[in-house]
């Protein structure tokens, strides 16, 4: 009987060790899967937070970058323009394209006046014969001067035109690289006083859809189609047209203290 109640004892005590260790393995098992949850729970905490960051670093970043404001455009009764009349170039830059404006500047004799650009002010949009414009009928409200990234009313840069800014424009699929040397180029030029306002460049880049060339810059009654930022004839037509006193019909007109905000003044 001792014998057999000792051998009763020692295999309740294996069966309670067997259920102990069980138990063990099943609390082990339990804590490993908390904790890998846990992990998992903090990691997508700390992920949601870095990406919230980021993401309000970054739209804070592109707002502050951009800034910009595009000029509204204008509503009303549509205008459509007559055709623009060539002249023959007298500019000296190969490619120039020069129309009649005999008699705004007023020094300017190029052609019959009857032939002449409009230079009158309009309330609604104008349907333009040149593409993109080189004067005419406009908006009585110019635009400030600058780098715009989208494109402008017409009826506001005609108007900045008119008071002296050369217009350069380019095909909205213009390689970027290609808009970043127009940027760079429009950025070294020099600053010009104003009569009416505060200094300026007295330039406006934008993209303009349906160009017929990759860029094309226009003053007041000239233009020239360019297929690189590389042609030396850009420069030549700012130093040319540029808030001059002999192509401008408003010379020293603003070109600040108008609408929008560009991108760089």
């Amino acid at each position: 009987m001792p014998n057999a109640k000792k051998g009763k004892q020692a295999a309740r005590r294996e069966r309670v060790e067997a259920l102990r260790a069980q138990q063990k393995r099943a609390d082990r098992r339990r804590n490993l899967i908390t904790i890998g949850a846990i992990a998992v729970v903090v990691a997508v905490i700390i992920g949601g937070v870095a990406w919230y960051a980021a993401s309000r670093g970054s739209s804070s970043s592109s707002s502050s970058a951009s800034g910009e404001v595009i000029p509204p455009g204008v509503n009303g009764t549509t205008t459509v323009q007559a055709a623009a009349h060539q002249a023959p170039n007298t500019s000296g830059i190969p490619g120039v394209v020069e129309y009649v404006t005999t008699g705004w500047p007023a020094t300017s004799h190029n052609g019959p006046a009857a032939h002449a650009l409009a230079h009158d002010h309009v309330t609604g949009p104008v349907t333009y014969s040149v593409t993109p414009p080189v004067g005419g009928q406009h908006n009585a409200t110019w635009m400030n001067c600058g780098i715009y990234d989208q494109p402008v009313p017409s009826e506001r840069a005609v108007h900045n035109l008119e008071h002296g800014a050369v217009w350069i424009t380019y095909q909205p699929s213009l390689p970027q690289s290609e808009v970043n040397q127009l940027r760079a180029f429009v950025e070294k030029q020099t600053m010009v006083p104003s009569a009416e306002g505060a200094s300026s460049r007295y330039l406006d880049l934008t993209p303009y859809p349906g160009l017929p060339s990759p860029i094309v810059i226009s003053s007041w009654g000239f233009q020239l189609k360019l297929s690189s930022p590389a042609d030396p004839r850009l420069q030549q037509f700012v130093n040319t047209f540029r808030a001059s006193p002999k192509y401008t019909p408003e010379y020293g007109g603003a070109c600040t203290g108008g609408v929008g905000t560009p991108l760089q003044k």
